[in-house]
């Protein structure tokens, strides 16, 4: 059990870093006996028991002064280096000047950032962030995109993992991960046209002829697409009249193509739900070019068939970012027409404001999928894990990682195929190794002329049906992270130098089952040393109902009983 020692400001960031690095923890009981305790900030430690003692501080601390510790720099900002990778820290930050072990340097100048030390018979961790600040920085604003390739909040709880089962303490977590599968992807199409039919000589139509066209004959130049291609644009642009009098398909509608292209792996589509209404900007109205041509009533006779699909149906929101009663009116709209009651929500352009979390949740969403960048792809807020916005008391987020327009817009990151591929793979690698679940969102008309991205999202999808994951609705997987927090850890006494762990599980949902895992330090856990590369091994048990598991304190064995 790991006790944890904050100031009431900082509690809501502490409460959700530990629901997503789900492990046994509490706030800190004077009196009682810890594996670990953690304190955040400047508090008195005085008659504290516990084998290993964290303390995160950005700043010099009476533990400090008691145990001379030395600060050797301050910094507002800064990278640091340690075994798990590169961590940027946003907030303020120190370095120390002391002869423990290190185990986070300041990559620039090699200064230690995090040490571990012994006194008496107690091992100590000094580290020079506050956590609390750098979890809310991720979680309310999230990373600048020059960040976006480094999953920062996973490196956090990897580093506090790798801390405490580095200084020789067993640990027990129910990861991110459903069980039999290495991580989980949702597939999403937000439709912003649906057809080309219903723009007649606007500034959509305008664009379109322009980059189907010229556009088409200067990304041949440019090598970014093949003669053929060039040859379905100019076809499209040609068949346009007829595409209006009837006697041509509508080639932007590709709900059909879509389900054909995802198979059997459910998506969600998000809608929206007025036309002609542009709504607000974060500085202010937005130009009424911004509106689209459509609302889900005109699209109406395709949602009985998603449905049937196993697809789920969503609010690509105009203004229910900035205004409360704006979404509950948008959410009434997609209803109506839908008739799904319990929605998600997408806001369209990806606004948002400082409180946009507080008002979709007092609307009533299920969930958001907002927090991803529109000029470039990775982990906005830090993780591939879905969370509950600091501010929000139900609705949970889950982060938006891959947009196809973010990586191919001339105006955005205009990327190459090849080089696209390259710029992905950091947020798989960042799956594969911490869990949770990667969002790709490719537009309705992204497979249609002018833009003519399906190759690319077809190789990407057997791509990652080769990895095995998990294939799920946004709704599936927001459902299988409430579960997950919703399970809770029970200590039992201590008895026979071991500490028995009971976990206890809501009932199934129909949804994969969890998975406990159960780390085993590489040594005898009496060892006082720390290991700075910790060689540890860990064990799986599925996880659908209640179980116990048993963690030695000072003797080798490990057991798990079910």
């Amino acid at each position: 059990m790991i006790g944890v020692i904050t100031n009431p400001p900082e509690e809501a960031a502490i409460r959700e870093f530990f629901e997503l690095f789900k492990t046994p923890w509490e706030q800190y009981r004077s009196g009682l006996d810890y594996e670990v305790v953690i304190c955040v900030g400047n508090a008195k430690l005085e008659g504290i028991s516990a084998r290993l003692l964290i303390i995160y501080a950005a700043e010099k601390t009476s533990f400090d002064e008691e145990r001379q510790v030395q600060i050797q720099s301050r910094h507002n900002g800064l990278t640091c280096s340690f075994a798990e990778g590169h961590l940027p820290i946003f907030g303020r930050a120190v370095t120390f000047r002391h002869p423990g072990i290190s185990f986070m340097a300041n990559e620039d100048s090699h200064e230690s950032i995090g040490f571990v030390d012994q006194y008496g018979a107690q091992i100590f961790a000094r580290i020079g962030y506050d956590l609390p600040s750098e979890v809310n920085t991720l979680l309310t604003e999230g990373q600048p995109s020059v960040n976006g390739s480094t999953p920062t909040l996973d490196l956090h709880i990897a580093n506090l993992r790798d801390l405490i089962v580095g200084c020789g303490i067993p640990l027990v977590e129910i990861p991110p991960l459903p069980d039999r599968f290495p991580f989980t992807v949702c597939l999403t199409h937000d439709v912003d046209h649906p057809s080309i039919r219903r723009h007649r000589l606007d500034h959509t139509i305008f664009g379109f002829l322009l980059r189907a066209t010229a556009g088409s004959l200067i990304n041949l130049a440019r090598g970014r697409i093949s003669l053929s291609k060039v040859m379905l644009n100019w076809s499209a642009a040609v068949r346009l009249p007829f595409v209006y009098i009837g006697l041509a398909k509508d080639f932007w509608n590709n709900f059909e193509r879509y389900l054909e292209i995802d198979g059997d792996h459910p998506s969600t589509f998000y809608f929206i739900p007025f036309s002609d209404r542009a709504g607000d900007t974060p500085d202010g109205p937005a130009p009424r070019l911004r509106a689209a041509r459509y609302d889900i009533s005109h699209v109406s006779e395709k949602i009985p068939l998603l449905l049937s699909e196993r697809c789920e149906v969503g609010l690509h929101g105009i203004d229910a970012w900035a205004d409360t009663a704006r979404g509950r009116e948008e959410a009434r709209r997609i209803t109506e027409v839908s008739g799904v009651e319990e929605l998600g929500v997408r806001t369209h352009w990806l606004f948002r404001k400082s409180d946009s979390m507080r008002l979709l949740d007092a609307a009533g969403f299920l969930y958001d999928s907002s927090v991803g960048y529109s000029d470039a792809v990775g982990f906005r807020a830090g993780t591939n894990q879905v969370f509950k916005p600091l501010d929000a008391n139900r609705m949970l987020e889950v982060p938006l990682h891959i947009m196809d327009t973010a990586l191919f817009y001339s105006a955005r990151m205009d990327l190459s195929p090849a080089k696209a591929w390259v710029t992905l793979t950091p947020i798989f690698e960042g799956a594969a190794r911490h869990g949770g679940v990667v969002t790709i969102d490719w537009h309705d008309r992204s497979i249609a002329p002018e833009r003519l991205w399906e190759d690319f999202y077809v190789c990407l999808l057997k791509s990652l049906e080769q990895k095995g994951p998990w294939f799920a609705t946004v709704t599936q997987v927001v459902g299988w992270f409430q579960r997950r927090r919703s399970a809770k850890f029970e200590c039992a006494a201590r008895q026979d130098g071991a500490m028995r762990v009971r976990v206890i599980v809501p009932r199934g949902s129909g949804l994969p089952p969890m998975r406990l895992r159960v780390y085993k330090p590489a040594r005898d856990t009496q060892r006082t040393t720390f290991d700075t590369n910790p060689n540890y091994s860990f064990s799986d048990y599925c996880l659908d109902s209640d179980a116990e598991t048993c963690l030695p304190l000072h003797r080798e064995g490990l057991a798990s009983c079910q």
